[in-house]
C-alpha cells in the first residue's frame, strides 16, 4: 500500500519485504476502525486491537483487548434473560507524554505531520512512527514497537521512544490502565453495547509496577492485569525521577519525568500481564499476573522468544506463491490473523472458533458455522488443534440435546449462534443494515449447523485416524446429530421417500414460501444431501468403535438395530427435486419462485449483496425470488467433490448426470449476490471445476474481503475468519486437487493461470511434507523420523511416501493437462 515518505521516518527508510509488511499512512479517519482490527495482535489466547496507546473510544479508534473465550451477559430489551458477549477487557496499552505543562498527547490534540504503520507480519510485531507539533511548535518524533507474545500467551508489550527534536525541558510520560471500558466496537448489536466490568480495584506493587483488577457483570469472572514500565534515556545515565501513582475510580496510572535537551531519546517499556480466574494452574489471577511479570523479562528479550514462536509458526503454516506475487501479502496477512485468534495456545482453552476472530465485537463474539470452512485448513497443519476446537462442541452436547428437546425432537441440535454455554444465542430481531429499522431475524432457524459440525468430525477422522478422539467424542457428536434429523424426518409410503419440511438452509433469503415467511422450507437440497451422509457416517463411525471396544469410552452412546436400521433406509430415500434438464433444485417448489429483473435493481443500486435487506425495505419479500445470498446447491460441490456428490445423489435413487453440473453452477451463481462473505469461498472452490477465470476473480475478491475500502468495511467489528481460512484452504486443497480418500493423500494439480508455484507444508498422519507444485511437475519431500510411510496418488500414478523420501512425479501425461481436480 502507498505511503506517504517522510525523510526522518526510519519506516519509510527501512527496507521490509513487501510480501511481509502491511503498511499505512497518514489513513483518513472513516478507515481506521477497520485499520486498526488489520493492525491487532494476539497470540490464540489474548489479542489487542491496533488502536494507538494515546488513544480512546471516541468514535474514530476503538481500542480492544480480548480473551478467547471470555464472555458475559448483559440485559437486552429483546432477550429478557440477556445478551451473551465477549467482552472488552481493560485497556493495557495507555501511554502518553506531554512536555512539562503542555497537553497529553492525544488524537485530538497536536498538529500530526506523519505517521507511519507497519504490521511485520513475519515477526508478529506492530511498528509506528508518528511525528507531532503541538501548539507551542515543538516538534516530537515517537517510534514504537508492539507485540503480543506467542511464546507466553499471557504477556503483552509495547516500547516506545520518544525524541524531541526542537525543544528542552522535562519531558513527562504517562503510563496507565483503564478498566472504565464498554463494548462499543458494534454499534448495530445494541444488545451487547455497555459496561460488562464492574468492582474496579487497583494499586501499585513498586515504584515501576501498577495492578488493576476487575469482575464481569454477569458471569463474575475475574481479570487481572499488571503492568510493568520503564522510562529512561536510552543513551545517557541521567535517571528519571520517581514516578507519581494515581489511582482512580476505574484506572491506575503513573506518571514518570525526564529531562531532555534537542536529539535525547527517551525510551519506556511497558509489559503486561493478563490472567482471568478460567486460567489453568493458577490459584487466582492478580497473585498469577504479579508472577508473571516478576519473571517477564525486558522488551529486547520478549520481542527475541515472540519472534523465535513465530518463525516455528511461519515455517508448520507456510503456503509461499512467490515473493513478488501480488496475492503473497494477502495469503500472509489471512494467515496471521487466523493464527492470532486460533494458535497452539487455543488447544488448552474452552474456546470455539468466533465469526470475527479475536478482532473485534462484532456477532457479539458468537460462534456460527465458520468452523466448516477452517478446520479443512487446520486439519492439514495442526490437528491437534481442530481436536480442540471440536471437543469445545463435545463439552456443549447437553446444551444442543435440551436444544433439540425444546423442539419436541431427540438428539442434538446446535444453534446457529451459541456463546460460552451453548446455549441458543441467536437473535428474533435484528437491525436492517439498509433502514436501521428493528425486522424479525429468523437466521436462528439454521439447524444445519449440527450438520456442519458432524461433517468436520469426519473430515478429521479420515485425516488423522485419530481413533481415540472418533471412540471418546466424535461417534457421540455423529450419532446425536444423526438421531435429531432422523427424527425430524417424515415417511411418505406412498412413494417410499422421506420429507424434511420447515427448515432453513444456508442461503438466508428463503425463510419460507411466498405468503409464508418464517415457516422454512420443505426439502431443501443442501440439508437433504448432508444428512443422507450423515447419517451413513453415523452408522460406519459406530461400526467402526465396536470393532475397538478399548478404546470406548467408559460411558458409550447405545445405538439399537432398528435405530441404525432406520437411518439406513433415510439414508438411501430422502427427497429431492430437480429443475427442468436436470439441475437440482435448491428445495421443493423452488422453480415456482419469480425470477428478479436483475438489470433493473442493479440500476437502482449498484451493489446488490444486500438484496434481501433492499428487496423488505420496498415492501417486497426476498422469498417471491428465485435469488441466493449463497447459493445452498453450490454448497454441496464445495463440500465434496462431483463424483462424491454424483455418488450421494444416486445413491438416494436418483438418476444424477454428473455432466449437468456446469449448468447446475451457472444457474445459480448467476442469481446469487454473495451477501456473505464465505460465499464466494464456495464458489471460487465450485468454479474452480468448470470455470477457472472466474474462480480467480472470486479468489481474488474473497482475498481482499477484509483488505479493501476500509471505510465501508464491516472489517471495523473483526475480521471474517472463516473467509480468511477458506482463502488458504482453496490455495492448499481446490487447486493442487488435494483429498484424503479410502487412506490415501491424493493430489491432481492444476494451477490456474495466474499461479505458476505453490509451495506449502502439511502434516498427514504426523509425517511433515513439503508439497511444491509447478506447471511441470510435483514434488513431496518428507521430514526425517521414525513415522510410518502414507500411500500418496498424483493423479493415476501411486507410490508410498516415507520419511525422508522426496519424490518427483513430472506431469506430462494428457490427464494431469485436462482432468479437472
Amino acid at each position: 500500500m502507498p505511503v506517504d515518505v517522510d525523510p526522518g521516518c526510519e519506516l519509510c527508510a527501512a527496507e521490509l519485504p513487501g510480501g511481509w509488511a502491511l503498511a499505512y499512512s497518514d489513513g483518513d479517519p472513516a478507515g481506521e476502525a477497520t485499520r486498526e482490527t488489520l493492525l491487532t495482535l494476539g497470540n490464540g489466547y489474548l489479542a489487542t486491537r491496533g488502536a494507538p496507546p494515546e488513544a480512546w473510544s471516541d468514535g474514530v479508534h476503538y481500542p480492544g483487548t480480548y480473551l478467547a473465550g471470555f464472555h458475559n451477559r448483559l440485559a437486552d430489551p429483546h432477550r429478557p434473560d440477556g445478551e451473551d458477549s465477549i467482552v472488552n477487557l481493560p485497556n493495557w496499552l495507555p501511554l502518553t507524554f506531554r512536555p512539562a505543562g503542555g497537553d497529553w498527547l492525544a488524537p485530538d490534540r497536536a498538529r500530526r505531520e506523519h505517521e507511519h504503520r507497519v504490521l511485520d507480519l513475519r515477526h508478529g510485531v506492530y511498528l509506528r512512527e508518528l511525528l507531532v507539533v503541538d501548539r507551542q511548535q515543538r516538534r516530537t518524533r515517537i517510534r514504537q514497537r508492539r507485540l503480543v507474545s506467542m511464546a507466553n500467551p499471557h504477556l503483552a508489550a509495547v516500547e516506545t521512544i520518544i525524541v524531541p527534536e526542537n525543544w528542552s525541558g522535562r519531558l513527562e510520560v504517562r503510563s496507565a490502565i483503564d478498566g472504565g471500558v464498554a463494548n462499543a466496537n458494534a454499534p448495530p448489536e445494541a444488545g451487547t453495547c455497555g459496561r460488562h466490568l464492574t468492582d474496579v480495584a487497583s494499586g501499585a506493587d513498586g515504584p515501576h509496577t501498577v495492578w488493576l483488577t476487575a469482575a464481569t457483570t454477569g458471569s463474575r469472572q475475574r481479570v487481572a492485569l499488571v503492568a510493568r514500565t520503564t522510562v529512561g534515556l536510552a543513551d545517557g545515565p541521567r535517571p528519571p525521577a520517581a514516578p507519581a501513582v494515581a489511582t482512580g475510580p476505574d484506572e491506575v496510572a503513573q506518571v514518570f519525568g525526564v529531562d531532555v535537551v534537542p536529539g535525547d531519546r527517551v525510551s519506556a517499556e511497558k509489559t503486561v500481564a493478563v490472567f482471568a480466574d478460567r486460567d489453568r494452574a493458577e490459584y487466582e489471577p492478580l497473585a498469577a499476573a504479579r508472577e508473571e511479570i516478576r519473571h517477564a523479562p525486558a522488551f529486547e528479550a520478549l520481542l527475541a522468544e515472540h519472534t523465535a514462536a513465530w518463525a516455528r509458526l511461519w515455517e508448520r503454516f507456510r503456503l509461499d506463491i512467490g515473493e513478488e506475487h501480488p496475492w503473497q501479502l494477502p495469503v500472509r496477512v489471512q494467515t496471521f490473523h487466523l493464527l492470532q485468534t486460533l494458535s497452539p495456545h487455543t488447544t488448552d482453552l474452552d474456546a470455539g472458533v468466533p465469526a470475527r476472530g479475536l478482532h473485534g465485537e462484532g456477532y457479539h463474539g458468537h460462534i456460527f458455522w465458520d468452523e466448516l470452512f477452517v478446520y479443512p485448513y487446520l486439519n492439514l497443519r495442526l490437528p491437534e488443534l481442530t481436536r480442540a476446537l471440536l471437543e469445545y462442541r463435545h463439552r456443549r452436547l447437553t446444551a444442543a440435546r435440551r436444544q433439540a428437546s425444546a423442539a419436541g425432537m431427540a438428539g442434538a441440535l446446535f444453534p446457529w449462534q451459541s456463546g460460552s454455554s451453548g446455549r441458543d444465542e441467536s437473535p428474533s430481531r435484528s437491525r436492517s443494515p439498509v433502514t436501521g429499522e428493528w425486522v424479525d431475524d429468523r437466521t436462528g432457524r439454521q439447524q444445519h449447523v449440527s450438520l456442519a459440525v458432524a461433517y468436520c468430525v469426519w473430515r478429521y477422522w479420515e485425516t488423522t485416524a485419530d481413533l481415540a478422539f472418533l471412540a471418546a467424542t466424535g461417534v457421540e457428536l455423529l450419532i446425536e446429530t444423526a438421531r435429531f434429523w432422523a427424527g425430524l424426518a417424515t415417511y411418505d409410503p406412498a412413494h417410499d421417500r422421506y420429507d424434511i419440511r420447515g427448515v432453513l438452509g444456508p442461503d438466508e433469503y428463503h425463510d419460507g414460501y411466498p405468503g409464508r415467511p418464517g415457516q422454512g422450507l420443505d426439502n431443501c437440497a443442501y440439508v437433504n444431501v448432508m444428512v443422507s451422509w450423515v447419517l451413513a457416517r453415523a452408522e460406519e463411525a459406530y461400526a467402526i468403535q465396536r470393532r475397538h471396544l478399548g478404546a470406548a469410552p467408559w460411558r458409550e452412546v447405545a445405538v439399537s438395530d432398528d435405530e441404525r436400521g432406520r437411518w439406513a433406509h433415510i439414508s438411501r430415500r430422502l427427497r429431492l427435486a430437480f429443475l427442468d434438464g436436470g439441475i437440482l433444485a435448491q428445495f421443493e417448489r423452488y422453480g415456482d419462485l419469480a425470477e428478479l429483473d436483475w438489470q433493473r435493481y442493479r440500476r437502482r443500486y449498484g451493489d446488490l449483496r444486500l438484496l434481501g435487506s433492499l428487496l423488505q425495505a420496498e415492501g417486497d419479500d426476498p422469498n417471491r425470488y428465485k435469488i441466493s445470498k449463497q447459493a445452498d446447491v453450490l454448497m454441496l460441490l464445495y463440500l465434496f467433490s462431483a463424483d462424491e456428490l454424483t455418488g450421494l445423489v444416486r445413491r438416494l435413487g436418483y438418476d444424477f448426470d454428473p455432466a449437468r453440473i456446469p449448468a447446475t453452477v451457472d444457474h445459480y451463481l448467476s442469481r446469487t449476490t454473495h451477501g456473505s462473505t464465505l460465499s464466494r469461498i464456495a464458489h471460487a472452490w465450485v468454479l474452480a471445476r468448470t470455470d477457472r477465470r472466474r474462480s480467480l476473480e472470486m479468489l481474488q475478491a474473497a482475498l481482499g474481503t477484509d483488505l479493501t475500502r476500509p471505510e465501508h468495511s464491516s472489517t471495523r467489528e473483526g475480521i471474517h475468519l472463516g473467509a480468511t481460512a477458506g482463502t488458504l484452504d482453496i490455495l492448499q486443497r481446490c487447486y493442487t486437487g488435494l483429498e484424503v480418500r479410502d487412506n490415501v493423500l491424493r493430489l491432481c494439480p492444476l494451477l490456474p493461470e495466474a499461479l505458476d508455484h505453490l509451495c506449502c507444508v502439511l502434516r498427514y498422519r504426523n509425517l511433515l511434507i513439503t508439497l511444491d507444485v509447478d506447471r511441470e511437475r510435483v514434488r513431496l519431500s518428507a521430514a526425517p523420523g521414525a513415522d510410518q510411510p502414507v500411500p500418496v496418488a498424483v493423479w493415476d500414478r501411486s507410490l508410498l511416501l516415507s520419511p525422508g523420501d522426496t519424490v518427483t512425479v513430472t506431469l506430462n501425461h494428457p490427464s494431469s493437462r485436462t482432468a479437472q481436480p
